[in-house]
């Protein structure tokens, strides 16, 4: 076998440049014996072919090292974060033990990787942003910002990396992504460097057309636009010297992304975009000077104002107010020169650093602490993740309601103020300042007005909530209001509603059968319901709540069923998919309904293993009650949340009875060290493991790595976890991993790692 250098000549001198750039940007911040370890534990991994280049060439240890790059300089991020973005692949690999990490670095670091740990399949698939794995994204972003930061990091470098992807699809998929969650996430932590370009080299990948054609009319125009600029800022400089101020100025092309908008939403030619470029006038003032920085901000507005005519109604004031992610900043249009608009904006340079930072900024300037409207947005999250949402798509669409909407900001009677996305109605306004508020709320006074709840709010407006004690919410709510928290309210509210009515009406029922002395038989009810054409329990008990059904004729209904079934001598058959009433996970309990048991042997009823998730005998299992009979799937199946979502009526609990038998086909995925007699280890453990044999294997081999897809026979999970410990254990492998599908040809590169 040829010997296959790690780094080629260049990739060498460019990871060792690299190096001490990131050395320079941690350089203050690390701890006393850091750099030794971390080197001495790297020198290990690499030893044992931790890194190396995937399938479009991109090196592993060359993207560690651009990615802590630009979480170090472009976000801001420092010891325990970069620490755990290093030592994440190692740990994934099982090639450094995490209680090591945590004894070496401390507990912070290992906590981290423990966090990217959790999303470290949300690659295995297609797309982060599907349902359950976006639940687990959130449930990380929740405990610890950092995580997110840390996979922004990593999506920029592959965005930037794209051109080097060998498939379209993969350049499509990296922008969709972007476009989707993370240049959103960005501009919500106020990364807007960062945003900017995501959204620039997604348009590139998706667009590449209209990308080149923008990009090469600002080519053109670039002589011209220059000298407007420095025209344009020539006075204004000598005016704010002459006031004494120490400042930059400069000016900056408005990007790509944001042109090709303003073309798709304006029906106007290239040329005749006014706001191409803005101006940007940066104030130098000292650290302990922050109350001074409003006023001198608006010393400098006065003397441009007093040079160009400023437009009113392009006025933006985010210095009084900040936005939720904490940017600060002056911004107004003026005529300059020409009878051109241009944008004008004034901030000071710890304003200015946030802007490009974000949150960590933040930390930064006040020690640790997280901007009050960074920490209401997670708040907002773990209330969403707590709320225990059962779409999991809505769930993804109540999170981007909050990203990427312009603020409004609107007041209580007592002047308390309250921002919110902008489109936001009186009833997203009554549940911001309190539950209870929006819950009993009818109507409102805007600026002395009376308005109804979906009336829309605008920025300034004075709204004082009107409430009933008889008021509850309405299912007709969710069609108008915007925030997040205000769909989650009301959507709870909602759930407990039905619950507490249908636990009413089985009470009334249950009463009603005792008062005439009946023991009613629980499978005889059952059939019943479904005789009279309900799906689920609940439906049946809320229209005996609603005063639908009458409770007598209910009970006279029952036993005449109960009546024909005994003179029949009829004995319920086994449930199927015809005679079973699905019920929900907490119908279930209530009405003790018994569980779906699977045999080997089991007859009277058709059921198969679904292929999506590959069952075998001892997973933990639940039934779907589909037109072509029962099918079995993996708790934890991918495509669990959208059955439960759209179809929770026709699913049954249920559990394996018996033994395994040795006809369970399962794909393991086995990676490691390439080497000559690796693929004789792994089927030699095969066959000599007892109860199992196998069916087939391929094996893919690149850089010093291989790959291999190993079909198996097994009786039952405890037979296939003892195989899995062995193949794990077998000199050269680092990774065994079960796949659901047997048609699944492996997953692809986790966050963070190639």
């Amino acid at each position: 076998m040829n010997q296959v250098l790690f780094f080629t000549p260049e990739e060498k001198a460019l990871f060792f440049s690299k190096y001490k750039q990131l050395l320079r940007a941690v350089r203050g911040f690390e701890e006393k014996g850091d750099l030794a370890r971390i080197r001495e534990l790297m020198q290990g991994v690499i030893a044992r072919n931790c890194y190396g280049r995937d399938r479009n060439g991109i090196h592993g240890l060359l993207r560690n090292m651009d990615t802590a790059l630009i979480a170090a300089n472009e976000i801001g991020l420092r010891r325990t974060p970069l620490l755990a973005l290093v030592l994440y692949r190692p740990v994934l690999k099982e090639l450094v033990p995490i209680n090591e990490v945590e004894m070496l670095f401390g507990n912070e670091v290992a906590q981290i990787i423990g966090r990217l740990l959790k999303t470290s399949d949300l690659y295995a698939r297609n797309t982060a942003i599907d349902s359950e794995n976006f639940h687990r994204l959130l449930f990380s972003f929740a405990q610890d910002v950092r995580v997110i930061l840390l996979m922004i990091a990593d999506r920029l470098y592959m965005m930037r990396m794209g051109k080097l992807l060998a498939e379209a699809a993969d350049r499509e998929r990296l922008a969709g992504e972007a476009t989707y969650l993370y240049a959103p996430l960005a501009h919500r932590l106020g990364l807007y460097s960062i945003k900017g370009e995501m959204e620039d080299l997604a348009l590139k990948y998706t667009e590449p057309e209209q990308f080149a054609l923008i990009k090469a009319k600002l080519s053109e125009t670039k002589r011209s636009r220059d000298a407007y600029i420095a025209g344009f800022i020539k006075p204004v400089k000598e005016k704010l010297e002459e006031e004494h101020f120490v400042f930059d100025i400069k000016g900056r092309t408005k990007s790509i992304h944001s042109i090709y908008n303003k073309l798709k939403k304006q029906p106007i030619e290239f040329e005749n975009i006014y706001d191409l470029f803005a101006i940007r006038v940066i104030l130098d003032m000292p650290f302990d000077s922050i109350g001074k920085e409003r006023s001198e901000c608006w010393r400098a507005f006065s003397v441009i104002t007093n040079m160009y005519q400023p437009n009113p109604k392009r006025m933006k004031d985010w210095i009084s107010i900040p936005k939720s992610n904490g940017y600060e900043s002056l911004h107004t249009t003026v005529m300059g020169p020409q009878n051109r608009w241009v944008e004008v904006q004034i901030r000071t340079r710890r304003m200015d650093e946030i802007a490009e930072r974000g949150l960590a900024a933040h930390w930064k300037y006040k020690g640790g602490k997280a901007e009050s409207g960074l920490d209401e947005f997670l708040n907002n999250v773990r209330m969403a993740l707590e709320s225990k949402e059962t779409n999991p798509y809505d769930l993804m669409k109540n999170f981007r309601m909050d990203l990427y909407k312009d603020e409004i900001y609107v007041f209580t009677p007592q002047g308390k103020l309250i921002k919110l996305p902008k489109g936001a109605t009186v009833l997203d306004f009554a549940f911001a300042v309190h539950t209870g508020l929006g819950s009993k709320c009818v109507s409102a006074k805007v600026n002395q007005k009376n308005v109804p709840i979906r009336h829309i709010l605008g920025n300034g407006d004075t709204v004082m909530v009107q409430t009933s004690p008889t008021q509850s919410p309405k299912r007709g709510w969710l069609s108008f209001v915007t925030t997040s928290k205000a769909r989650i309210k009301i959507k709870q509210a909602l759930r407990e509603e039905v619950a507490k009515s249908a636990d009413f009406a089985r009470e009334l029922l249950q009463r009603r059968f005792k008062n005439r002395k009946i023991e009613p038989d629980e499978a005889v009810l059952m059939r019943y319901i479904k005789k009279k054409g309900y799906k689920t329990v609940t439906e049946f008990y809320l229209d005996l709540s609603d005063g639908k059904l009458d409770p007598n004729q209910v009970m006279e209904d029952y036993l005449e069923l109960e009546r024909k079934e005994k003179e029949a001598g009829e004995t319920p058959e086994v449930r199927s998919a015809e005679n079973f009433v699905a019920i929900t996970e907490a119908e279930a309990t209530a009405s003790q309904g018994e569980l779906l048991v699977i045999d080997k042997d089991l007859t009277g009823i058709d059921y198969k293993l679904a292929k999506c998730c590959n069952p075998i005998f001892g997973d933990d299992i639940f039934a779907f009650v589909s037109t072509q009979g029962i099918k079995i799937h993996r708790l934890g199946c991918p495509n669990e949340p959208e059955m439960r979502a759209r179809f929770g009526y026709r699913i049954v609990e249920a559990r394996w009875s018996g033994k395994g038998a040795n006809d369970y086909v399962v794909n393991l995925l086995v990676t490691g060290r390439d080497d000559i007699a690796i693929v004789t280890n792994i089927t030699s453990v095969i066959g000599k493991e007892k109860g199992v044999s196998l069916r087939s294997f391929t094996i893919d081999s690149v850089d010093g790595f291989f790959q291999g897809n190993f079909g198996v026979l097994v009786k039952d999970s405890n037979s296939l976890a003892h195989l899995i410990g062995k193949i794990k254990n077998t000199k050269g492998v680092t990774r065994v991993v079960r796949l659901e599908d047997t048609r699944s040809t492996g997953p692809s590169a986790p966050p963070c790692a190639s």
